[in-house]
């Protein structure tokens, strides 16, 4: 049977193609795009995983989208007769209500199939529900709590679950307006980060602060005894106008969530160009620090609820890494599973698995233990390019080509890295990669200054040999989709300054030879000639989207000022 799961008309719309239960592709729509959280229906992602799968349109048998809009119809229908929701509130409504009803149609239109020849049956998946098959029916518990923590979708901002075997039994919501996600974009807006997706920003910015506004921003957002929270919504703008997200050129936008009266508790927001100055440093410290006294609030009531020591976890917010490397230390919790793509993107992928599993009750025989999902490109192509663009190259075998990357990085040369199938989700994992040199106190600057141009508080992130991570960090447990942060140990944060954020941490990748052999052999010749087991890794890209294909890498090599570029087996040089 094939699934086309499918996120769209939302931030970091995606698909992905499941045959017989066995995820086959998955990429993001900005990917190809080349705009960064693209919004609307991914058809070129669409159009890709069928050419991966080596099908067609009409050879789907299910499309599962992660959205519902029928879902928590009573409360939306509630809201609007007693709260007397603005115009622009009910237009979206009725608007997304239609995008997904009359998915099928667009889809024929797009791939010029007549609609009665597209057998495949739409399936309308739940948006938490989708988040959180996304973890649990790819993860390798049999059984796990689950929570799926974010803005909103279909009218939830928080659910929980037990997932038992080829079920999800769902527990608890939190529902519109109340929303964690809404809270913490609310003060990213406030401190003056206005770009979709900038939440990041503030966790960074964090470290540089001290949570003096802590008291003041629990009266914003409120623990409850049932193991939730709730807004005062008099200091944001949502409760009657809704979360309003508009696309031009399909890049998302959302609109200023946050009240006169949050200014009037905090003082004015921040402008734009404006310094970062020790107020705002604070205020994204607190709001850090109230973020996770909220978040663990909820996994501890969740752990007292289910007595389970296995936990996944899916959404927005879990793309926090800050708090998800916290989770071991303050939870009772034993085991985690985050996907590589816990945000709105793995949609796609969880109604896809929502359905194999809890409405078709198929058995679960797949692992998502690999995040490489995208394309990858034949050496004859990579060379056409190579030879079209006049540019100077070798081709070298695959041990020499590690032994010289790593000769090179620890000269102090900064590399393109581009190898394989493309990682699936934000994080460039070994095979989109620009990497440097971590013991390098001028690295950071080099790399802001040269190539990513972008706020110097931002920390770039280490990719350490797994075996090695328990001498280097204070938590040794895997993260091999870089989604936690760990505190790194005293006497080895002076060794590697570059990926060592001001507060002595560092979000790291955990790096297996299983995984990625060429990028644990990288990584391991670099340890032979430095006696350091990590590299810097950071996206490979200038402000855009990861690159996707080989053009994409040489644009960004040829416009930045990265030395040098693998591309595959081909090592190349600037002329």
């Amino acid at each position: 049977m094939i699934i086309l799961g499918i996120n769209a008309y939302h931030g970091d719309s995606s698909a992905a193609i499941v045959v017989d239960g066995k995820l086959i592709a998955a990429i993001e729509e900005e990917r190809i795009r080349r705009i960064k959280h693209w919004a609307g229906l991914p058809t070129k992602s669409i159009e890709w995983c069928l050419s991966f799968a080596g099908i067609n349109l009409g050879d789907v048998d299910n499309i599962a989208i992660a959205r519902n809009p029928l879902n928590r119809l009573h409360k939306k229908l509630l809201r609007i007769l007693f709260k007397r929701q603005s115009t622009s509130f009910l237009k979206a409504r009725i608007n997304n209500y239609f995008l997904n009803a009359d998915i099928k149609k667009y889809l024929s239109a797009e791939f010029g199939i007549n609609e009665k020849k597209l057998r495949a049956k739409l399936f309308k998946i739940g948006h938490h529900r989708a988040h959180i098959s996304s973890a649990f029916f790819v993860s390798p518990f049999k059984e796990a709590a689950a929570v799926s923590i974010d803005g909103f979708g279909d009218f939830l901002s928080t659910a929980t679950a037990i997932g038992k075997d080829k079920k999800i039994h769902c527990m608890d919501y939190v529902d519109f307006p109340h929303s964690l996600g809404i809270f913490y974009t609310a003060m990213t807006q406030f401190l003056g980060f206005l770009n979709y997706g900038d939440e990041y920003k503030v966790m960074g910015l964090s470290a540089y602060g001290s949570p003096v506004y802590a008291d003041k921003l629990r009266n914003v957002v409120k623990i409850k005894n049932n193991g939730f929270f709730e807004l005062d919504t008099s200091y944001f703008l949502h409760d009657r106008g809704g979360v309003e997200m508009t696309w031009f050129n399909e890049k998302p936008e959302i609109k200023r969530l946050f009240s006169e009266k949050l200014t009037g508790l905090l003082g004015a927001s921040r402008a734009k160009g404006e310094d970062l100055d020790r107020r705002f440093r604070d205020i994204a410290a607190s709001t850090q620090a109230v973020y996770e006294e909220v978040f663990f609030h909820i996994l501890n009531s969740l752990y007292t609820k289910t007595k389970m020591d296995r936990l996944v976890l899916a959404g927005g917010c879990i793309q926090n890494g800050l708090a998800n490397g916290k989770i071991y230390g303050k939870t009772p919790f034993r085991e985690i599973y985050i996907p590589p793509a816990a945000y709105d993107a793995g949609g796609a992928i969880g109604a896809a698995f929502y359905l194999w599993h809890h409405v078709l009750g198929r058995p679960r025989d797949f692992v998502m233990d690999s995040p490489f999902w995208g394309p990858k490109f034949e050496m004859k192509d990579i060379k056409a390019e190579l030879e079209k663009r006049n540019l100077k190259y070798e081709e070298l075998k695959e041990e020499e080509l590690c032994e010289k990357t790593a000769s090179e990085i620890a000269n102090g040369k900064v590399v393109g890295w581009f190898q394989g199938r493309s990682e699936w989700g934000p994080r460039a994992l070994g095979n989109r990669s620009i990497l440097a040199d971590p013991r390098r106190k001028d690295m950071k600057d080099i790399l802001n200054l040269r190539i990513k141009k972008r706020e110097d508080f931002r920390p770039f992130a280490p990719s350490i040999l797994e075996e090695k991570a328990a001498e280097w960090f204070e938590e040794s447990r895997p993260a091999p989709f870089m989604e936690k942060v760990y505190k790194i140990k005293e006497d080895k944060i002076g060794i590697v300054p570059a990926v060592t954020n001001i507060d002595g941490t560092g979000r790291l990748q955990t790096v297996s030879r299983g995984l990625n052999p060429k990028y644990y052999d990288l990584i391991k010749r670099f340890e032979g000639i430095t006696g350091v087991p990590l590299v810097l890794n950071t996206s490979f890209n200038d402000n855009e989207p990861i690159v996707n294909t080989p053009i994409d890498a040489l644009d960004c090599f040829m416009n930045t000022k990265i030395d040098r570029l693998v591309l595959e087996n081909f090592y190349i040089t600037h002329n």
